[in-house]
């Protein structure tokens, strides 16, 4: 039996127009699909943002290590300088009860006392004691002398050993997450449109600040165009709390490497009394930071990929916690 479309030729040919209609139908939307399945740069970085956002945390937890694992390590190297001549002081009074209780075993009581023991005078049996008496305090004296010696070196080194081991703990932690945070940017950056980021100068900064204040704005505002490296804290790449350390580092205060620490290292302020060189953090967790410059602007190293750049603060897409003043 044959197809009903090949009866007729007029119906072959409606048969085939309509075939050839839904072709090109469905090659117009062809486009459209394919449109939607290879994002704009513009939706790429905003995907990028967003996974950036949940991973600063992680970032600066790191830095947190870090910082502290620095500040274990002075004081393991102010504990080791202690505990150098307390082991050379126990050393000589170990060696001092030794050479005594040497002397004692290999020749008896000493000259002196050997006379007066065998003295036939009755008169220096109270000589004899007191002698007696004196000398079985110099070694009391030298016993007790050895043991708070010896007490203190053991107290002063398992301080350090506590340490020590605390350090190794932090180390295999930051390793683990290092290798963690470096294939979570790699992935990022594979994502990255191959396009120049342009970045916007410093504005003149005008307003009421202190001299070092104005001195960490000059230094920060230097390095805008700066590439962004996580845990780096210059002079030639920053993440965000190393940029803040850096520029108010060279104005003579010191800042701990870690949004956390910079949060409660200053005056806290209200959004009413900033001024430019205080620092604006974003998120509850204190993740972010950067520095006011005036105007609704901030100086601030954002993600990799991006450089250290000016923008408004209202246009991080990250919401205000507060502001420090560091000086």
């Amino acid at each position: 039996m044959k197809d009903p479309v090949s009866r007729s030729p007029l119906r072959r040919r409606g048969f085939y127009r309509c075939l050839a209609l839904a072709a090109a139908v469905l090659l117009g939307l062809l486009p459209a699909v394919s449109a939607q399945a290879n994002p704009s740069p513009a939706e790429i970085e905003a995907m990028i943002d967003k996974q950036w956002h949940q991973l600063e945390p992680t970032i600066e937890q790191y830095n947190k290590v870090r910082s502290e694992l620095k500040a274990n390590q002075a004081k393991a190297a102010k504990l080791e300088k202690k505990i150098q001549p307390l082991a050379l002081q126990a050393d000589l009074a170990i060696a001092q009860v030794g050479d005594i209780a040497s002397r004692y075993y290999m020749t008896g009581p000493t000259s002196n006392l050997n006379a007066l023991l065998t003295s036939g005078s009755p008169t220096a049996l109270t000589e004899q004691l007191f002698y007696l008496d004196r000398l079985a305090q110099q070694q009391q004296e030298q016993i007790a002398s050895v043991t708070k010696a010896r007490d203190k070196f053991v107290g002063e080194k398992t301080k350090l050993d506590e340490l020590i081991a605390k350090q190794q703990k932090q180390e295999k932690e930051l390793a683990a997450r290092k290798k963690h945070i470096d294939n979570d940017i790699k992935r990022l950056q594979q994502m990255l449109p191959k396009t120049v980021v342009k970045v916007q100068g410093c504005p003149t900064v005008t307003g009421q600040f202190s001299d070092k204040a104005r001195i960490a704005i000059q230094v920060a505002c230097a390095q805008v165009g700066k590439p962004y490296v996580w845990g780096a804290s210059g002079p030639n790449s920053f993440d965000c709390s190393g940029l803040l350390q850096y520029a108010w580092g060279q104005a003579g205060v010191s800042l701990t490497h870690y949004t956390g620490a910079q949060w409660n290292q200053g005056r806290r302020i209200s959004a009413s009394e900033r001024r430019p060189g205080d620092s604006v953090f974003f998120k509850a967790d204190l993740s972010h930071v950067g520095m006011y410059l005036g105007n609704g602007l901030m100086v601030h190293a954002p993600r990799a990929g991006k450089p250290v750049q000016v923008v408004s603060v209202s246009a991080t897409g990250m919401s205000v916690a507060g502001y420090v003043r560091p000086a």
